[in-house]
């Protein structure tokens, strides 16, 4: 039974390193590549980056007005303030045909120093590329299903480690091997060192994802308290508004994943009131650069300019750091404040995430942090090489090479696919899908066969 087990469990590792080899390939360098995204950036674009005036900054308004002049037809979204002195301003603008735009402006001055499509750039190639592959939701999909059996693998990886005789092999490197077996003995001591931080990279990348983290974590946790402030909840025109409830990432298309599923508030115009009517002029930007500050909002927030009247203006901060996260609201005629919430006032599993997302992205701890995750990444990308090598070397000419396929009790598949069910639906729905396709093959080859 035990040697049944080892080989279903090797059988298992097989496959689902087959499968997630390519993908965790692209996502471990994409990964790394953007651990150090702000490095990059000013390594490529100097120009853009740093602002020749120095460290006075213009209010908001004045820098958007800035923009709106050097791009007449075209719309601005979203304003970044600089996150440090002599830093540039990054101004969001949707042209009327083609991509969008990120235009970086001298934020004492108001000259414009340039502009970038951020897809084409290296480090929003990484970025996309990391979260879609490129292939838009399908593509979330996709990694999201990967990095779901990356966690199979990994269990599945320290069973096969596990020492059942001689234990003081089992983290020392074994000098003496040659061959395929000095390969198996790179991948087994990788593993077993880095396994905790490779789990820990899948678990706080997978909030993130499409279905676990947009169907299944927010929902539920919003549901129960522990998302977004509860004292969110009312807004959007309430219960009985016909008007559909816009979220913050529906309407900005980016937000704190704690706040993404968070009903923006909808400001209905009453006569002699200020609120419900759109004003995105450069004195209403203004007027709500001034509410900001006079909140004590740092700079380096990021700012989106209301399309629709009864839409907000809506400012957020992302520093390092979650616990410095705060997110404001004000009316789309920028006159009042209608939301002030912190990190202080997320549910726990949002605290949660948000600092598991800091980490994950190495800016928690600085350059130590950073290190730690490209190391990470590092020995993905060994473990993917060595993986393949070891694969390739013991697959027979022409054939697949692999393991044989003991007998399971149903009960065992029963279990396991219901856990994954619960844990990864789509990894628990691929397995579904795998053992109906294997027993309709079982089925047609017995037919034949009779």
């Amino acid at each position: 039974m035990a040697r049944n087990g080892y080989a279903t469990v090797w059988r298992w590792h097989f496959y689902a390193g087959l499968f997630t080899a390519p993908f965790l390939l692209i996502l471990a360098i994409t990964g790394a590549l953007y651990l150090f995204n702000d490095e990059l950036n000013d390594l490529i674009y100097p120009q853009l980056r740093f602002a020749p005036s120095g460290d006075a900054v213009l209010p908001a308004g004045d820098l958007v007005a800035a923009v709106r002049e050097a791009y007449p037809r075209d719309t601005v979204t979203r304003i970044d303030m600089p996150v440090n002195p002599g830093r540039t301003a990054m101004v969001f603008v949707t042209p009327e045909q083609g991509e969008s735009l990120r235009v970086f402006v001298d934020p004492g001055d108001g000259a414009i120093l340039g502009d970038v499509i951020y897809a084409r750039t290296l480090v929003g190639f990484a970025d996309v590329m990391h979260g879609s592959l490129l292939l838009g939701r399908g593509g979330d999909a996709l990694v999201e299903l990967a990095a779901s059996w990356a966690l199979v693998l990994v269990i599945t990886g320290l069973y096969l480690w596990w020492p059942r005789g001689r234990r003081s092999r089992a983290f020392t490197f074994d000098r003496r091997t040659r061959g395929r077996k000095r390969w198996r003995e790179i991948h087994r001591l990788v593993g077993v060192y880095t396994a905790v931080m490779i789990v820990f990279l899948i678990i706080t990348g997978l909030p993130w994802a499409s279905f676990w983290g947009d169907r299944v974590l927010s929902p539920v946790s919003n549901a129960m308290g522990l998302g977004y402030p509860p004292q969110l909840r009312h807004h959007g025109g309430g219960e009985a508004s016909a008007e559909p409830v816009k979220t913050m990432v529906d309407t900005l298309g980016d937000a704190p994943w704690a706040l993404q599923q968070a009903p923006l508030p909808h400001v209905h115009h009453h006569h002699g009131e200020h609120g419900g009517e759109l004003d995105t002029s450069t004195a209403a930007i203004n007027r709500v650069h001034d509410i900001l500050a006079g909140q004590g909002l740092p700079y380096g927030y990021r700012l989106s300019i209301p399309s629709d009247a009864g839409e907000p203006y809506s400012a957020y901060t992302y520093p390092d750091r979650p616990q410095g996260q705060r997110t404001l609201h004000v009316d789309s005629g920028g006159h009042r404040l209608l939301v002030n919430v912190g990190f202080d006032d997320y549910g726990a599993i949002a605290k949660a995430v948000e600092l598991g997302v800091a980490l994950h992205m190495g800016n928690y701890f600085g350059r130590a942090n950073q290190i730690v995750m490209l190391l990470t990444c590092v020995a993905i990308v060994a473990l993917v090489i060595t993986g393949v090598v070891m694969w390739w070397r013991r697959r027979p000419a022409g054939g697949l090479g692999a393991p044989d396929s003991p007998p399971i009790r149903k009960r065992y598949w029963l279990a396991i696919t219901l856990t994954l069910l619960a844990l990864l639906p789509l990894a628990g729905l691929s397995l579904v899908l795998v053992l109906a396709v294997e027993k309709g093959m079982m089925t047609r080859c017995r037919s034949v066969a009779g």
